[in-house]
């Protein structure tokens, strides 16, 4: 399939599919998550695409306009529009105990939070079991959506003990460096990565296709002592990050 067959209306153009302009746009869009209209690649000029959907320019014109707005497509006098560069990936070390802020700014990256739930909650039994709580100990939540110069990346969703946590408001940027200060930041971890799809709740917050690849990392941090204080679960899109671990061979034995 090249890029005009797949813009013909049959099968994505519909009648009762809402205003025509998303519909076009909702097109581009999958092409784009999809990887069939690759970064760089040219986009037919607004009067092909016209003519190839029966779509009027001015319908075409809104739609590219919004694409454009949201940086998926950009627009060179002279050139036309293609679909925009690819992102730099992420490359995450397995073997260094770091917070997202620190990796990010290491990277020359502004790392950003939007909040999904911060608070005391009743434990769930994943939580008591792993945190060490009783039945009737809350348990300090901390969900958060990040960002890297805007672009949605992770969503984290941790959990700790009260006393570890005693406020979970006073973490507004890094929950390391909170811990940090109190004397209680992990010294150690156990992570657990697996590759999923994405649902379409983590899709929506991570701005991708639903059911696109993703990894889901579990950590479970301890004190030197040995004391589990945090368990996260995290869920990263697959198309910004690269995990990187170093390997040493074992020294044989004679």
């Amino acid at each position: 399939m090249n890029v005009t067959e797949f813009l013909l209306p049959e099968g994505w153009l519909t009648e009762d599919g809402g205003p025509l302009y998303v519909q076009l746009r909702k097109r581009i869009e999958t092409g784009i998550a999809s990887g069939f209209l690759a970064p760089d690649m040219p986009i037919p000029p607004e009067r092909e695409i016209a003519s190839l959907t029966g779509l009027s320019r001015v319908t075409v014109r809104k739609a590219i306009a919004e694409l454009v707005e949201k940086q998926l497509i950009v627009q060179k006098q002279g050139s036309g529009s293609s679909v925009a560069p690819a992102k730099p990936r992420v490359e995450q070390s397995l073997s260094r105990l770091t917070s997202f802020t620190e990796d990010m700014a290491r990277r020359g990256f502004k790392s950003d939070i939007r909040w999904l739930e911060r608070g005391f909650f009743l434990p769930s039994p994943d939580e008591i079991l792993t945190l060490g709580l009783g039945a009737g100990d809350q348990v300090a939540r901390l969900a958060r959506l990040r960002l890297a110069d805007g672009r949605p990346m992770a969503i984290e969703r941790a959990a700790l003990p009260p006393d570890v946590l005693p406020n979970p408001l006073v973490v507004t940027e890094s929950l390391y460096a909170v811990l940090e200060q109190s004397g209680m930041r992990p010294v150690r971890a156990m992570q657990k990565i697996s590759a999923i799809n994405l649902s379409a709740e983590d899709s929506a917050l991570l701005e991708v296709r639903p059911q696109a690849a993703g990894l889901r990392i579990e950590r479970i941090g301890y004190l030197e002592g040995g004391r589990v204080i945090e368990l996260t679960r995290s869920i990263y899109r697959g198309d910004a990050y690269d995990f990187v671990a170093e390997l040493r061979f074992a020294q044989a034995r004679g």
